[in-house]
């Protein structure tokens, strides 16, 4: 075997690893995508609840004030 042949396996072997490399970053990064898009929904979901609780104990404060006064 000679020294370009050598020198070609090598490169082939490196080429094949960063190929390996590329699919498992794009995977995580599909992934990770994913995750990011669950939890914005999530959070949305969650202010969305906590807007609501807000409004419902201000309310049950303004009823309590207003009792207090009669």
């Amino acid at each position: 075997m000679s020294a370009d042949d050598t020198e070609l396996r090598a490169l082939e072997r490196y080429v094949d690893e960063l190929i390996h490399c590329v699919e498992r970053l794009r995977d995580e990064n599909r992934s990770l995508r994913e995750s990011q898009a669950t939890l914005n929904s999530e959070r949305a979901r969650l202010i969305e609840k906590t807007e609501e609780a807000r409004g419902r104990v201000e309310a049950m404060i303004a009823r309590l004030k207003s009792m207090e006064q009669n």
